[in-house]
């Protein structure tokens, strides 16, 4: 724990929401130790079963549980906020699009090209507001796309892995330049390793690459509709990943990048990018991780918007505002997305760039700070890994929170 962190936290939220936050962390480990994580993978599963003879940890019928004491020692060895080679306060161009968006047409669909990613990293490169940069936009061939981020920007990158050919690649522009991030999304929701990644997770984990670990819960479906409850749900997935990095490899970097989300009844429970209250719930998983001295890496500043229009550049300017008002680490989302992260907007990105270097603080929206609901974890224990779209706390709080 980050003493200093807790204290200006404390001034930036209020007490109440920093002893929610905390009381989320011990929820997921509560979570981590009584559901555990499902997992077939043979390493992940090997290095959590050399703890069972000391109590720490059990595999059983291809779940793993994690005491909360096992939990503790792991991230004693994760490298902390002021080692990680991103500052504070930084949005990226981070993302991955299927689809870009024709800007000319004004409809989406476009099969990216390297010429796109070229363009891309040419603007993360040149704009000073711009802190370093994902994918935006997914090429087939991976080591082509690492190749060209590597080439035309210098800044922090970070991209996927998953074949030996991309794990190759990244090891050798690690040795040149150690700002580079692997992403994963090494479980599903609910509490399931994703068994399509997780033989390269162990493979990069071990080559002692920084890892990008990311889980995407969503209140309302795989997570309890409340504060606290899907945010000990993204907290308890990722310090999961984080573990089984550590134990791969201690020391090795991890960011934690749990990125909680709002299923919207109103849109047939799909998520919602748009919502203040999306923007306040990776704020707040950003500071339980700077709490923890853990690198963290978020989503703020996107849109529902199908289309660039008004109100889509309104909630670029909400969620940059909101992150800027309570801080952050590092962002990703903020500038080229439309709805459900499809369509990157090469027109959306450029205006977005510009409402960033003009935004304050003074432009945040006035939020509530939420405080503990026990209802969450309540919800927790009477679903375990179920879903969560009939449970009587969805019920009992949908259109009293996360509406705005």
């Amino acid at each position: 724990m980050n003493p200093e962190q807790v204290e200006r936290s404390g001034a930036l939220l209020g007490q109440d929401t920093v002893n929610m936050l905390l009381q989320a962390h011990q929820d997921a480990l509560w979570i981590l130790e009584n559901l555990g994580v499902g997992c077939n993978q043979p390493q992940i599963q090997e290095v959590f079963r050399k703890f069972e003879a000391d109590g720490l940890a059990v595999v059983y019928e291809d779940r793993a549980y994690v005491t909360s004491k096992l939990v503790e020692q792991c991230l004693e060895t994760v490298p902390g906020v002021a080692d990680f080679f991103v500052p504070m306060n930084s949005f990226f161009i981070g993302g991955t699009a299927p689809y870009v968006y024709d800007d000319k047409a004004g409809q989406g669909g476009l099969m990216p090209t390297a010429e796109h990613v070229i363009r891309i990293a040419k603007i993360a490169e040149q704009s000073p507001v711009v802190a370093g940069m994902g994918r935006g936009v997914k090429l087939k061939d991976e080591v082509q796309q690492m190749d060209i981020m590597a080439e035309y920007c210098s800044k922090p990158i970070y991209f996927a892995v998953t074949s030996d050919a991309a794990l190759s690649r990244a090891r050798q522009i690690y040795e040149v330049r150690k700002n580079i991030m692997i992403v994963f999304c090494l479980t599903r929701a609910p509490l399931q390793v994703n068994e399509n990644f997780s033989e390269n997770f162990v493979k990069v984990a071990k080559a002692g690459l920084p890892v990008f670990i990311s889980a995407m819960p969503m209140a309302g479906i795989s997570a309890p509709y409340c504060y606290n409850g899907v945010l000990a749900m993204a907290h308890a997935e990722v310090l999961f990943g984080i573990c089984a990095a550590q134990l791969l490899n201690p020391g090795v970097r991890c960011i934690h990048a749990g990125f909680p989300t709002v299923a919207d009844p109103r849109i047939e429970y799909n998520p919602n990018y748009g919502l203040i209250s999306h923007n306040l719930l990776n704020i707040l998983m950003a500071h339980l991780n700077l709490m923890l001295d853990l690198p963290t890496f978020q989503s703020g500043g996107t849109t529902h918007e199908e289309h660039p229009t008004e109100r889509a550049y309104a909630d670029a300017r909400m969620g940059q505002a909101l992150c800027l008002k309570y801080g952050f680490h590092m962002i990703r989302h903020p500038f080229a997305f439309l709805r459900y992260l499809i369509d990157f907007s090469f027109a959306k990105l450029e205006k977005a760039i510009r409402i960033a270097e003009e935004v304050s603080a003074d432009d945040a929206p006035e939020v509530e700070m939420p405080s503990y609901d026990e209802g969450g974890m309540e919800s927790i224990k009477r679903n375990g890994v179920g879903m969560y779209m009939e449970d009587p706390l969805t019920t009992a709080n949908l259109g009293k929170i996360f509406v705005t």
